[in-house]
């Protein structure tokens, strides 16, 4: 069993920026393809970004250049930094892994195997 530990969240004003981190326990971060979501108050849980094993990464448009995927896995980390922040990007946000190996993005949220607990990020205007 993996569990997800997520960390960074918290307020900042519009056009800000924050780092969330996501650590595995239990099993090596080397092991799974990495994907980050989010979900606002009455929306579905939504793709933000993954990362490959191998480090190749995908982004939502809505994100793309603002925000970052990274892994470290001497540090057994994955970080999401987050630029230019929104009023819209306001949201609880998850880290997912996945230990299949996918020939395409894996953007579902049915294509992760393990979740964190969600961390809150909240831009103000």
């Amino acid at each position: 069993q993996v569990q997800l530990v997520e960390s960074g969240g918290g307020l900042v004003q519009a056009g800000g920026s924050l780092r969330l981190s996501c650590t595995p326990s239990g099993r090596p971060l080397s092991m799974y393809a990495m994907g980050w979501f989010r979900q606002a108050p009455g929306k579905e849980r939504e793709f933000v970004g993954f990362i490959s094993r191998g480090g190749t990464y995908y982004y939502a448009n809505s994100v793309k250049g603002r925000f970052t995927i990274s892994r470290d896995n001497a540090k057994n980390t994955v970080y999401l930094q987050m630029n230019s922040l929104k009023p819209e990007d306001t949201a609880v946000y998850y880290c997912a892994a996945s230990g299949t190996t996918y020939y395409r993005s894996p953007v579902a949220v049915g294509d992760y195997d393990y979740w964190g607990q969600g961390t809150q990020v909240t831009v103000s205007s």
